[in-house]
């Protein structure tokens, strides 16, 4: 096989691959993980359930696959944000919060963050996966936070904690954006940061 092929097959394969995730987190979220089907997911990512098992040996694997890239990502998001020496704290939390929030499928992996914590169903190691990486994932914002107090702009207080108060309260306002039922009031990102400002 020539290496174009082979290319063109790599390329192939992960294409499809973020199709199955991203038909994953719609349908998971919208009805829920006990009750979706690793054939419901290949209905709507438009493939047989063959090739869905060409790619995932079972909806726990694609859940906890889902999750890990989504989780992995939105760290190395937020921990180059933190590493930025020349932004201003209170402007790195704007632009996050901004960014998050624009984002119109983040409801629904926020909704399936929280399914994979609370439930039973979920297997073990996946619920303990996505804790860690969420506890993980506060430490680049804490820095932010810290970073903002020494600054004189952001509230004094644990630094972990008020990350903690910033990430939930942000997926507290996606969730409000569920397709269909939104909630019909404006989201003003500034607003959301003077509750942290000094």
């Amino acid at each position: 096989m020539c290496p174009r092929n082979v290319e063109r097959d790599l390329r192939v394969r992960d294409e499809r691959i973020q199709l199955i995730l991203d038909s994953a987190i719609t349908i998971i979220s919208t009805k829920g993980f006990g009750s979706t089907s690793i054939s419901d997911i290949a209905k709507a990512a438009g493939i047989s359930i063959g090739t869905m098992y060409h790619y995932f040996r079972s909806k726990d694997e694609v859940f906890a696959e889902v999750l890990k890239r989504g989780q992995l990502d939105y760290g190395k998001r937020v921990s180059e944000l933190a590493e930025e020496r020349e932004t201003p704290a209170l402007v790195k939390l704007h632009d996050f919060a901004a960014s998050w929030l624009a984002n119109p499928i983040n409801w629904a992996y926020t909704i399936m963050l929280q399914s994979a914590r609370t439930t039973d169903t979920v297997p073990l190691e996946i619920r303990q996966a996505v804790t860690d990486r969420f506890t993980a994932n506060l430490q680049p914002l804490a820095r932010i936070m810290e970073d903002g107090q020494r600054e004189g702009t952001i509230v004094q207080g644990d630094p972990l904690k008020l990350a903690f108060y910033f990430v939930s309260l942000i997926q507290g306002l996606t969730l409000q954006r569920a397709p269909g039922f939104e909630i019909p009031v404006s989201i003003e990102v500034g607003g959301l940061i003077r509750l942290f400002q000094a």
